[in-house]
C-alpha cells in the first residue's frame, strides 16, 4: 500500500499538483496545516492528523461530519504531528510513505523529520522526503540505486555515529570499505556516473539526498 503525508512545511502547490497527477496512493494523510494546501488542489485526505495550532480553523470545519477520520492531538505532546502521521501510515501496513511539506524554514522541523524516516526503515518500509529540488531517505542495507537525470547530485551523510564499510560503485567519486563519522563531509556532492551504481555498507544508517542543483 502507497500512502502520501502531506504535512505543514513549505509545498510548492505545482508540485504537489504535477506529483499527485502522475502518481496514484491509496492512503493521502494530510497533517495540520498541509490540509489548507491539499484542500485548494481539491484533493481530499483519507485522515487528516495534528494539533491544528496552525491551520485555518474554516477549512478544518469543512472536513467535520465527514467520512473522513480527524485524529487531534494534544498541543503539548512528546512527538510531533509529522511523528504521528509516519506512526499512523506504518499502522495502516504502509509498504511505501512519501512526505511533501517535511521541508521548510522551521530548521528544527527539518532535521527531526529526517531523523523519523528511521521509524519506518527499521520496519522495511520504503520512506522519502521529497520537494521540487531534493529527495531525502535513510539507507541501512545495500541498495542499488538508479541514475536519475533529474537530481544531478548524491550526497551521503551519517546519521548514526559511524557508518562501516561504505563502498560506492558507479559514482564519480567511489569509495572501497570507507567508514565516515558523524561530522564527516566526504559524501557531500557525488555524481552517478554509471546507470545502475551500489551503495554498500555493513553496519550503521546513511541520509541518502538526491538533489537537483
Amino acid at each position: 500500500m502507497n500512502t502520501l503525508i502531506v504535512t505543514g512545511g513549505e509545498i510548492n502547490k505545482n508540485f504537489l499538483k504535477k506529483h499527485l497527477k502522475i502518481n496514484k496512493y491509496d492512503i493521502i494523510i494530510a497533517v495540520d496545516k498541509g490540509l489548507e494546501t491539499l484542500d485548494t488542489l481539491n484533493t481530499k485526505p483519507n485522515y487528516i492528523v495534528g494539533d491544528f495550532d496552525s491551520i485555518d480553523k474554516t477549512i478544518l470545519r469543512k472536513y467535520e461530519n465527514t467520512q473522513i477520520e480527524i485524529i487531534k492531538l494534544n498541543p503539548e505532546k512528546d512527538l510531533t504531528d509529522t511523528h504521528s502521521a509516519i506512526n499512523l501510515a506504518i499502522e495502516l501496513k504502509s509498504k511505501k510513505i512519501i512526505i511533501i511539506g517535511a521541508i521548510g524554514t522551521r530548521l528544527d522541523h527539518t532535521i527531526a523529520n529526517i531523523h523519523i524516516l528511521k521509524l519506518a526503515i527499521d520496519k522495511g518500509i520504503n520512506i522519502k522526503i521529497i520537494n521540487e529540488t531534493n529527495e531525502i531517505t535513510l539507507i541501512n542495507n545495500n541498495i542499488k540505486i538508479y541514475k536519475d537525470q533529474n537530481y544531478k547530485y548524491i550526497s551521503l551523510i551519517p546519521l548514526t555515529t559511524t557508518v562501516e564499510n561504505i563502498t560506492l560503485k558507479g559514482f564519480k567519486y567511489p569509495l572501497t570499505k570507507r567508514t565516515l563519522y558523524i561530522g564527516d563531509s566526504l559524501g557531500i556532492s557525488n555524481e552517478q556516473l554509471q546507470q545502475e551504481g551500489e551503495i554498500q555498507l555493513e553496519k550503521g544508517i546513511l541520509i541518502l539526498i538526491r538533489s537537483k542543483d
